[in-house]
């Protein structure tokens, strides 16, 4: 199978170069998927993107129109595709729904623990070898109530790290599928009135979006820590300026951002213009912000790659199975002929 794969880093190369073992011939490109860059899939039957390519209905129009059939997503989450436009295409997508969830729980609580005990402005004050500890004072986990919202795989990893470091861990799902020996089930509202850190480790849906804004933070403890490494798009960031005014927020840890898009997975010092609020996030010393690295570990890079490449091996048997299958039942039908495929 021919594949275009948009946004590639130079450290994701030998992974899937690992799982490909030259099956597949696929064209590796450092450019995001554009209006502008989508003629490099012309001739190809499969684009593989990542979260911050342009894959909207307009694009997707013009990928079809180049022969286009399937689109992998090296991520978890297929929010930024437009599910609809490929339905009507009969273009088929894929995901990788869940590559090395430890990697994320671990960021999430490192990040937890790097804002509890001050070590961004510990490491920084050393560096200038003023090595008092006057501002360092930090706080035990053992015994805080940590709220985990979304209880899928990545979500229990997390609530088993709190729940061995002597933690009450509680946890809210909106299926009420999710089961862990580790965690109590409450409400939404419960965990959010009674939990010391809260932790995000849900999708991005028209429902979850701008989970946390007003109503929900003035629902939390006061000097609450919130950690989110899931979507950006969870937190109102117009909402989370005044908590951390307030003290609502005491610590606020994101490895995604509201506006990330066309900013994170990029070198951007030397930009005229930056992203005033997060330039205005990044100010506070009760912030900590990473640049969507959550998944970055050898683990997770290469189940990416494989799970990538897996699903180019079962549309080759002209397969779209498993958690994978990120179709709407629409892109489940057979693909139209080329000559037909509606602009």
């Amino acid at each position: 199978m021919k594949a275009v794969a948009y946004s590639i880093k130079p450290f994701e190369k030998e992974y899937l170069a690992k799982a490909n073992q030259k099956k597949h011939d696929i064209t590796l490109i450092s450019n995001p998927l554009s209006p502008e860059t989508a003629a490099y899939a012309e001739g190809k039957d499969a684009v593989i993107v990542f979260i911050n390519d342009d894959v909207s209905g307009p694009v997707i129009d013009m990928l079809a129109m180049l022969g286009v059939k399937y689109i992998i997503t090296r991520s978890a989450g297929t929010d930024h595709i437009d599910k609809a436009a490929a339905a009507r295409h009969g273009i088929k997508i894929a995901s990788v729904p869940a590559y090395s969830p430890q990697a994320i729980a671990e960021h999430s609580v490192a990040l937890a623990l790097a804002l509890s005990r001050h070590l961004i402005k510990a490491d920084l004050l050393g560096h200038e070898f003023n090595f008092s500890s006057d501002e360092l004072i930090g706080f035990n986990f053992s015994g805080k109530t940590v709220g985990i919202i979304g209880m899928g795989q990545t979500g229990q990893a997390a609530a088993a790290i709190y729940h061995g470091m002597g933690c009450h861990v509680i946890g809210y799902d909106v299926n009420n599928a999710h089961r862990s020996r580790f965690v109590k089930t409450v409400s939404l509202e419960a965990l959010l009135n009674s939990a010391d850190i809260i932790s995000l480790h849900i999708p991005l849906t028209p429902l979850s979006k701008h989970l946390i804004q007003e109503k929900t933070l003035e629902q939390m403890k006061n000097g609450v820590m919130l950690i989110n490494t899931a979507r950006g798009e969870l937190l109102n960031t117009m909402d989370i300026l005044p908590a951390l005014n307030n003290g609502k927020l005491g610590y606020l840890g994101l490895d995604v951002y509201e506006f990330e898009k066309g900013l994170f997975f990029g070198d951007h010092q030397k930009d005229p213009v930056k992203d005033s609020q997060l330039e205005k996030l990044m100010s506070y010393p009760n912030v900590l912000i990473t640049p969507h690295q959550a998944y970055l570990t050898k683990e997770a890079l290469q189940e990416i790659a494989d799970q990538t490449i897996r699903s180019l091996d079962l549309w080759q048997q002209n397969k779209c199975e498993g958690k994978a299958c990120a179709c709407s039942h629409e892109c489940n039908k057979t693909p139209k002929p080329k000559d037909s495929v509606q602009s």
